[in-house]
C-alpha cells in the first residue's frame, strides 16, 4: 500500500472514471428495496420467489479475482455477501466495478439471492451503481486505529471498524432509554430545564462561563441538571419531574470525569430520602439490569453484587474511624493536620475543602454498593438537616469501587435556612473556593412563596455507566472533546 497521498490520486482517478463510464460518483437516489438485516431474515422466501432485488451498502472487503468476485457489504443493520461474476453481469459494467471500486466505497447491488456452494447466503450481482466514492482508505481491519488520538477525532472509522465499539454505544442507548422507561412508569413528567444561567445553582462545580450579546451580560453553562428550575416546578405544581440532558464543568479530566457529560436528575414531591433511597436503589438495579444483563462486577478489584441490599453507613463517623478526625467538632488546624500525616493533596484551605478532601481520602476503601448518609452541612447547602442533629443532613449517595454516585437528598424548602446557607457559600466564594455554590436569590424568594417538602436525586448518569462498563469515561463518549490539529 503507498503513502496516504498515493492513494487518494488514484482514487481521484477512479472518481473520475465513474464520470467519464457515466456514473454519478455521488447520487442523490440509490436503489433500495431490502436492508441487508431484512435480505437476511427474508432470504429464504426472496431467494424461493427468485426475484431481482437491490440493496445497499458499504464494501468491507473484496475477494477472489479475474472472473469472480466476493463482496462482503454492510449497512449498519448487517453483513451480507454480494458476488459478481463475469458470465452474469454486463462485460462492461464489470470491468468498471473492478477498475474503480475500491474498499470503503458505498454501492448499490441488484440481482438475486442465492446459497454459495460454501452454504453462504448471497445476492448474484447482475448490476450496480456507485452510492458514495471513497477518497481515503478504511483502517487495517485487523489493527484498526491503534492512536488513542486518531481514534477520538475518527471516532467514525474506530466504530465501523470495531464491533465492540459499536455495541458499547448501543448498550449506552439502552442504559438512558430504560432510565426513561423506569421514570415514566413511576408517574414522573419528562421537562427540560435551560443550560445558561445567570447562577449555578444545584452543585459544587467550576463553571464555564460566556456571554450572551443579546443581553449583554455574563452566564454559565449549568453544572447540574436543572435542580433549582425542578424545585420550582415542584413550587408550581408539578408532583414529579424529571430531565436527561448535558452538565458542563470546567474541571480537570480523569478517567471518571470530564467537562462536559450527561446526566439525569429527579425530583418529588411528599419523598424523603429514606423512601427515596428504596427508590433509587430499585430503578439503578433495574437499569443495570437492563442495560448490562447481569448485577455483579468487578470493577477496579472490588467485586460488586449490585442485587443485594445496599448497606448504609453514616459520613461522621466513618471518616473519624479511618482518620481519627471528628469533621464536625475538629478545627481547621485538627483538619489540615490530618491531611498532611494521610498524605492528602487538597486544593483550597476552606473547612469545607478539607472535609470534602478527608472523605475522598476515606472512600477509596469501599467497593459497595454502599449508601453513605448523614454528610456536613457545611457540604451541602441544598439538604434538609437531620432532625436530631442540625450539623448533619438528609443526604445520601451510592459508593461503588470507590467512587460516588446517585448523589441525593430531602431537599431543603426552609427559606430563611436556605438564605443562611447561600450566605455562607457567598463567604466561601469571597474566600477564593471556586468550586462553591453560587447563592440564587430569586430560588430563596421562590422558597418563600412556598415549596412542599420533596426528595431529590441524580441517580444515573455518563460515570456510572462508564464505571459498569470498565471504561474511562472518554471512551463512552461518541465524540468527547479534542485540541484541534496544529496546521503542519
Amino acid at each position: 500500500m503507498g503513502s496516504i497521498d498515493e492513494i487518494r490520486k488514484t482514487r481521484l482517478e477512479k472518481l473520475e472514471l465513474l464520470k467519464s463510464s457515466g456514473m454519478a460518483p455521488y447520487p442523490a437516489r440509490v436503489k433500495r428495496d431490502f436492508s441487508l438485516l431484512d435480505l437476511r431474515k427474508d432470504f429464504e422466501t426472496l431467494s424461493g420467489e427468485n426475484k431481482t432485488i437491490s440493496t445497499t451498502g458499504r464494501i468491507m472487503a473484496i475477494r477472489g479475482q479475474g472472473a469472480i468476485l466476493f463482496v462482503v457489504l454492510s449497512d449498519g443493520t448487517d453483513k451480507f455477501q454480494s458476488v459478481f461474476k463475469k458470465d452474469t453481469i454486463d462485460e462492461k459494467v464489470f470491468a468498471l466495478f473492478t477498475n474503480a471500486v475500491d474498499i470503503g466505497d458505498f454501492i448499490s447491488v441488484t440481482g438475486t439471492l442465492f446459497t454459495t456452494e460454501r452454504g453462504e447466503k448471497s445476492i448474484l450481482a447482475t448490476d450496480w451503481m456507485m452510492a458514495g466514492k471513497s477518497l481515503l482508505p478504511l483502517p487495517d481491519k485487523w489493527e484498526g486505529l491503534v492512536d488513542d488520538d486518531e481514534r477520538y477525532r475518527k471516532r467514525y472509522l474506530d466504530i465501523l471498524m470495531d464491533a465492540d465499539k459499536r455495541a458499547l454505544f448501543e448498550k449506552k442507548s439502552v442504559f438512558w432509554q430504560a432510565s426513561r422507561d423506569f421514570m415514566i412508569k413511576e408517574g414522573f413528567l419528562e421537562i427540560e430545564t435551560p443550560t445558561l444561567e445567570t447562577t449555578t445553582g444545584g452543585a459544587e462545580a467550576r463553571p464555564f462561563v460566556t456571554k450572551h450579546n443579546d443581553f449583554d451580560m455574563e452566564v454559565f453553562l449549568r453544572i447540574s441538571v436543572g435542580e433549582l428550575w425542578q424545585k420550582r416546578l415542584l413550587a408550581a405544581g408539578f408532583p414529579k419531574t424529571f430531565e436527561i440532558g448535558r452538565v458542563y464543568r470546567n474541571e480537570g479530566s480523569s478517567p471518571e470525569h470530564l467537562q462536559e457529560f450527561t446526566n439525569m436528575e429527579f425530583y418529588c414531591a411528599y419523598m424523603d430520602y429514606q423512601s427515596g433511597m428504596e427508590l433509587v436503589e430499585r430503578m439503578v438495579k433495574e437499569v443495570i439490569q437492563k442495560t448490562f444483563g447481569t448485577l455483579q462486577f468487578n470493577v477496579k478489584n472490588f467485586d460488586i453484587d449490585m442485587a443485594k441490599k445496599w448497606e448504609v453507613i453514616e459520613y461522621v463517623p466513618y471518616v473519624k474511624k479511618l482518620t481519627g478526625v471528628d469533621v464536625l467538632t475538629d478545627t481547621e488546624d485538627a483538619l489540615r493536620e490530618a491531611l498532611t500525616r494521610l498524605g492528602v493533596a487538597y486544593e483550597g484551605a476552606t473547612r469545607e475543602r478539607m472535609i470534602d478532601s478527608l472523605w475522598k481520602y476515606c472512600r477509596k476503601t469501599i467497593g459497595g454498593p454502599v449508601w453513605l448518609i448523614h454528610h456536613p452541612k457545611l457540604v451541602s447547602p441544598l439538604a434538609k438537616s437531620v432532625e436530631n442533629n442540625s450539623d448533619t443532613v438528609e443526604r445520601a449517595q451510592l459508593i461503588l469501587a470507590g467512587s460516588e454516585f446517585c448523589n441525593s437528598f430531602t431537599e431543603l424548602n426552609d427559606p430563611i435556612d436556605q438564605r443562611n446557607r447561600f450566605t455562607d457559600q457567598q463567604a466561601l466564594i469571597e474566600r477564593g473556593d471556586d468550586e462553591a455554590m453560587m447563592p440564587d436569590w430569586e430560588f430563596v424568594e421562590m422558597l418563600e412563596h412556598g415549596m412542599p417538602p420533596a426528595f431529590g436525586s441524580a441517580p444515573v448518569g455518563e460515570r456510572l455507566f462508564a464505571v459498569l462498563a470498565g471504561k474511562p469515561i472518554r471512551e463512552t463518549q461518541l465524540f468527547p472533546l479534542m485540541r484541534p490539529r496544529k496546521e503542519e
